[in-house]
């Protein structure tokens, strides 16, 4: 079993001198993995739409940049996302930014995703909200092209290029592993595509009655699909 804690992006408010302070402590005390929250924006309530899940106001920083500065002073903890929103990203730019920080910190990295629930906020990025798990499994096929292969071709329905490379190549490449998150069992059914892992956080009750069930089980344990439900936040 490992242990992630959930980095808090309150923690820039001791200053960066804190942050580091922050990520050092909790490696140095055992834990396996720091991850990152990520949103970008986070909507108002308006006429045409309820208050989000979060405050409006509630400080999040930029989950990649804070990864980079995370493994620049720390050694060996893993470090991860949980989850980035893939489909409001540009999926070959986060194939760079991924490759780039695994590279900087030595193989370390695992890339967690998932769909989101923010309209506003995929509409504030300039991207679609109500096409968003097609793309992510689409995007997911890309990314493991720009880490695996020296020329990419790829012909999607969303995303393409043709005749390209991308340097460097992160140390583990096309094994860098990619874990898919969600709510619960509807956002994970969808996929077609191969991941590493699935990851399962804050569960709802009624995942947690289908758990008791036995469905949420039969489902989470198919084969080489293991399942990550330890987030804790500091």
């Amino acid at each position: 079993m490992k242990i992630s804690i959930e980095f808090p992006s309150v923690a820039y408010r001791e200053g960066p001198a804190g942050v580091m302070k922050l990520a050092k402590a909790i490696e140095s005390i055992g834990y396996d993995q720091i991850d990152m929250f990520d949103h970008v924006v986070m909507g108002y309530p308006t006429d045409t739409r309820a208050a989000p899940m979060y405050p409006p106001q509630m400080p999040i920083m930029e989950a990649l940049m804070v990864l980079s500065y995370i493994a620049a002073c720390t050694t060996k903890i893993g470090l991860g996302t949980e989850v980035l929103v893939l489909p409001q990203r540009q999926p070959t730019l986060v194939a760079k930014q991924i490759s780039t920080v695994d590279t900087l910190s030595g193989g370390r990295v695992r890339l967690g995703v998932g769909v989101g629930w923010q309209a506003s906020e995929y509409e504030a990025l300039g991207e679609n909200f109500h096409d968003r798990g097609k793309r992510m499994d689409e995007a997911i096929r890309f990314l493991r092209h720009w880490f695996s292969d020296a020329k990419v071709d790829f012909n999607g329905t969303y995303y393409q290029a043709i005749a390209m490379a991308m340097e460097p190549k992160s140390p583990r490449g096309g094994k860098l592993p990619i874990w898919v998150g969600g709510g619960g069992v509807e956002h994970l059914q969808h996929l077609n595509v191969s991941v590493n892992s699935r990851m399962v956080g804050w569960a709802r009750q009624t995942s947690i009655r289908r758990a008791r069930s036995g469905r949420f089980i039969r489902f989470v344990r198919q084969p080489q699909l293991p399942v990550e439900i330890l987030h804790p936040s500091v």
